[in-house]
C-alpha cells in the first residue's frame, strides 16, 4: 500500500510523544535522514502486520522507531522537539520536506539502479 509523504509525516507526528528537549534542533541534513529511516520503519511495520497480525499488539512500530533513534544517537524527545520546531516554522519545514523528498528520490533511484545491474 502506498502512502503520500505528507500523510506519513502526519502519522509520525501523531505517533511520537509530546516531549520537550533542551538540545538544539536537529539540523535539516540530519533530520531528513532520520525521517527517511522512520518512513522506512513505517513501511517495514506495515509489511510485518500484513504477515503477522500480532505485531500490532507487540508494538513493533515503537520498537522500530526506537531503533531508528538509537542508530542516529538521538532520543525520541529530541526528535519530537525538533519536529515541532520545523512544524512551527513553515519556511524551514518546507526546506526540510523538500530536502527529504529529494533524498528519498535519490535513495529509491539507487535501489532501482542496483537491481538493474544484478
Amino acid at each position: 500500500m502506498k502512502y503520500s509523504l505528507p500523510v506519513l509525516l502526519i502519522g509520525i507526528v501523531l505517533i511520537t510523544a509530546c516531549r520537550s528537549s533542551t538540545k538544539p534542533v536537529i539540523g535539516i541534513d540530519s533530520m531528513k535522514v532520520v525521517m527517511w529511516d522512520m518512513l522506512r520503519a513505517d513501511e517495514l511495520y506495515t509489511r510485518m502486520t500484513i504477515k503477522d497480525s500480532l505485531a500490532k499488539g507487540r508494538r513493533e512500530d515503537i520498537r522500530l522507531y526506537e531503533e531508528v533513534f538509537a542508530a542516529h544517537k538521538i532520543t525520541r524527545g529530541h526528535f519530537d522537539s525538533s519536529y515541532k520546531y520545523y512544524a512551527s516554522h513553515p519556511a524551514e519545514y518546507k526546506i526540510l520536506v523538500d530536502s527529504l523528498d529529494a533524498f528519498a528520490t535519490r535513495e529509491r533511484t539507487k535501489v532501482f539502479n542496483f537491481g538493474q545491474h544484478h
